[in-house]
């Protein structure tokens, strides 16, 4: 790596950490911005004063200026008038004398120098009578002096050399009334007052940089008052969320922030009783059915014993009572299919399973799957299509469990289907395994697709099962696919059908983050998607390119 982008990396590294920074802390953004807005303030009213100020003197200045050398032009007037000299010579003494004068009048525009001067046959001013030896006619402006040869009274700001030092000065000049040809030029030097600016500047400077250190001082002992019991809760708030029940804020006095803490107290004794009253209740459920579910093989036993018996002998029993015994079998059939079920949710329940898993063809499993329920759907006019996108290979999956919820999800398509094709789908990425059922039958609304993974759940409790199902079979599909700490979504829509899509990852212990398939079926829109959101957060969203990628996708389930 080349130093440029050793630099590059470094910065950006550095530039990561400020902004997960800054983002992270409420305390920083408060004292930043606290410091823009108090330095934009302090710049404006900075700027505003020392503009003011500095009008204000040059303004003063200026018009105690104009007005001396006004009166100053008028006596040198006066003063050749009373002589009535005619000739060149005696006006040149007595502009002198006028300036000598002058020079020594005192003035409330402060110190100055002048000089008269006249000109010549070709415009020059030449000539000059001055007070203070280094002033020469060079240093005045051509703009100024122009303005004053054509009758006006003229200023001007300007830096010239005067005494061996480069000074601002004023320059105010004036022509003298009457024919004589005289101008007058007074130069004010503004030390004084660019040493009264720099006073000011230097004390806005100084208050300026006070207030970005106090206000942003202020504001974070304000927000650090604020932010910790903010701090505090968070804290208790994750280790309450982590187990650790008996987790309080510590409440000091009785301001907002007291009542807060104590609110929050209260809040979670509260729900710690309810989920210490919830996590017992659970516990006696899932004890009442694991022992229900165990104390009623045995019976069950014996009623099949006996049920199989008659339902053997049935040819010699009369009609009624052979029907009897065949309506028995098949009810026993599906409570034992029931029970079963109820074994395995208890064991879900109580935690203690384990992923068995192991390298799987999965393209074999599929074949093998669809082809038990070929018959089964020749019966009900249904066409099994399987699709599968390229090579699948082999998986890290538990073939038990994910055989049993592919049979879950063919069962209830074919039992909703009507008389449709049902479609099997399935692809991977070499990440994550994605198998699909797709159905053209009666669809779901909204109202099945929130509780449809529900456990006992019917979308129409008077619809017959043809299929013998238990009501559990996709609340334990779920659990099936959360033990591969994969996903279930489902998509459908009335009278449009429905898809499921199961998502687990190929290499045990991988974090599923997107899935093979999409979620919506192509050429589909609209329509519902269902889950268990208290169960887990959703998942990250699958972009499709179809317009039917615009539906919420909910997570079914997710690790």
């Amino acid at each position: 790596m080349s130093t440029l982008e050793a630099v590059r990396a470094r910065v950006g590294n550095i530039s990561a950490r400020l902004i997960s920074r800054w983002r992270r802390s409420l305390q920083l953004r408060v004292v930043a911005l606290t410091l823009v807005l108090t330095a934009t303030v302090v710049a404006v009213i900075g700027y505003i004063l020392i503009t003011q100020i500095s009008t204000q003197l040059l303004r003063t200045k200026t018009s105690a200026a104009v007005e001396q050398t006004t009166g100053g032009s008028q006596y040198i007037q006066n003063e050749l008038d009373t002589v009535g000299a005619d000739a060149q010579s005696s006006a040149n003494e007595t502009v002198r004398a006028a300036v000598q004068y002058l020079q020594g009048q005192g003035t409330s525009a402060g110190q100055f120098w002048m000089m008269a001067a006249s000109r010549d046959a070709d415009g020059q001013l030449r000539r000059p009578i001055r007070s203070e030896p280094t002033l020469y006619i060079e240093t005045i402006p051509v703009g100024l002096t122009e303005k004053v040869r054509d009758g006006n009274v003229a200023q001007q700001l300007a830096t010239i050399s005067l005494r061996g030092t480069t000074q601002q000065v004023l320059i105010v000049g004036s022509p003298v009334p009457g024919d004589r040809g005289f101008e007058v030029y007074y130069v004010y030097p503004l030390a004084n007052e660019v040493a009264v600016m720099d006073f000011v500047v230097n004390t806005v400077v100084s208050a300026a940089l006070a207030f970005l250190i106090l206000i942003p001082g202020i504001g974070l002992l304000v927000s650090r008052l604020v932010v910790l019991p903010i701090r505090q809760a968070s804290r208790t708030a994750q280790r309450l969320a982590e187990g650790d029940l008996q987790q309080r804020m510590d409440v000091r006095g009785e301001d907002d922030l007291a009542r807060l803490g104590t609110s929050f107290n209260e809040m979670a004794a509260s729900l710690s009783s309810q989920i210490i009253r919830l996590e017992a209740l659970s516990q006696v459920q899932q004890r009442f059915s694991s022992d229900v579910s165990h104390e009623l093989r045995t019976p069950l036993t014996t009623v099949r014993m006996a049920a199989d018996l008659l339902y053997d002998y049935r040819e010699e029993f009369p009609e009624a009572a052979a029907r009897s015994a065949e309506l028995m079998s098949a009810e026993l059939d599906r409570f034992e299919a029931l029970l079963k079920d109820l074994l395995e949710i208890s064991r879900y329940d109580a935690g203690g399973l384990e992923l068995d898993a192991a390298a799987t063809d999965v393209a074999e499993l599929i074949r093998d799957c669809v082809e038990g329920y070929r018959s089964l759907a020749a019966e009900h006019g249904c066409e099994l299509i399987v699709h599968i996108d390229g090579e699948l290979g082999q998986a890290q999956i538990s073939p038990r469990r994910i055989e049993r919820v592919l049979r879950n999800l063919l069962a209830n398509a074919l039992e909703h289907g009507a008389n449709a094709p049902v479609e099997i789908h399935a692809a991977t990425d070499g990440h994550v395994l994605a198998i699909g059922v797709r159905d053209y039958g009666v669809g779901i609304d909204a109202v099945a697709a929130a509780r449809l993974f529900d456990r006992f759940w019917r979308a129409d409790p008077s619809r017959v099962r043809k299929l013998g199902g238990t009501g559990l079979g996709m609340a334990i599909s779920v659990e099936d696919v959360r033990l591969h700490l994969g996903w279930l979504h489902v998509w459908g829509a009335p009278g449009r059908g429905a898809f499921f899509r199961m998502t687990v990852p190929v290499r045990v212990g991988d974090v599923v983050t997107h899935s093979a398939l999409p979620l919506v079926p192509e050429g589909e829109y609209g329509g519902s998607v269902g889950g268990v959101p208290e169960l887990m957060p959703a998942p990250p969203r699958l972009e499709l390119e179809s317009p039917s990628s615009r539906s919420s996708e909910q997570q079914v389930i997710d690790p």
